[in-house]
């Protein structure tokens, strides 16, 4: 929840039109101020009305949120149109699920993420038990050099068939990644480690995550984890109900 402070200062229109609303606009505040008496004086007016009327604050807060929101949302909505085939059909980013699936789910995570690693419990427990989902991932190392070097080694692990194998193992692994965890994890699901750190310097890797980087920055993606599901970008962790409420709304509106 944002500070009080960050409320007051970036969204005293909405506390505005929050007191507009309610018809209990203080006095002076309606008119513009003419000197700079005028205007110390409307700002004893505005503190002294919100400390007498404190829950002012928190609808403005929510105001200011849904205006956010909304702003996101349509900057979204217009992304995943214009860049649909790259979301969701770039034959360059693993897939698991049904890849005729009749719902596409594209994540974008890092490996160092702790919200990713929640949510990938969820997302895998959803795809195990839905046949008709499509899951297209999308790298997203925005956490560090650790988190670059888990992305070039799980998609380099698709030379040997064992992305799912070493995504899902970086996932659910607890502790303090680097290069050296990196490659005992890769070697504990079979991977090839001499093989893996030659793919890794494949170039076409960085090109694929400079793409994500920039299909992120299309979306408004501010953090790991995100989704596209269906039409709908969701910004942050889910849990099983949530993804399963979202597959079905994306089937009912096709």
């Amino acid at each position: 929840m944002r500070s009080i402070l960050l409320i007051l200062c970036g969204g005293l229109v909405a506390v505005g039109v929050v007191l507009a609303a309610r018809g209990t606009m203080p006095t002076g505040l309606a008119t513009a101020p003419a000197t700079s008496g005028d205007k110390a004086a409307l700002g004893r007016s505005i503190r002294d009305y919100l400390m007498a009327n404190p829950e002012v604050l928190v609808e403005a807060m929510q105001e200011l949120e849904r205006k956010q929101d909304s702003q996101r949302d349509t900057v979204a909505q217009k992304a995943i149109q214009e860049n649909r085939s790259a979301l969701m059909s770039d034959p360059e980013s693993p897939i698991v699920g049904n890849p005729n699936g009749d719902v596409t789910i594209v994540e974008f995570s890092d490996y160092q993420c702790p919200y990713c690693k929640r949510a990938h419990s969820a997302v895998k427990s959803v795809l195990a038990a839905d046949s008709k989902v499509k899951l297209v991932f999308k790298d997203l190392p925005i956490l560090g050099e650790p988190s670059r070097i888990a992305a070039f080694a799980a998609l380099a692990a698709r030379a040997q068939n064992k992305h799912l194998a070493l995504h899902d193992a970086l996932m659910e692994f607890s502790g303090k990644l680097d290069r050296d965890r990196i490659m005992e994890i890769a070697a504990s699901v079979g991977l090839d480690i001499a093989k893996l750190q030659k793919d890794m310097d494949d170039p076409k890797l960085k090109v694929l995550i400079e793409r994500n980087m920039a299909l992120a920055s299309a979306l408004g993606v501010r953090g790991t984890p995100a989704f596209v599901i269906g039409n709908q970008f969701v910004p942050g962790a889910v849990d099983a109900d949530t993804l399963k409420r979202m597959i079905s709304d994306a089937r009912t509106k096709g």
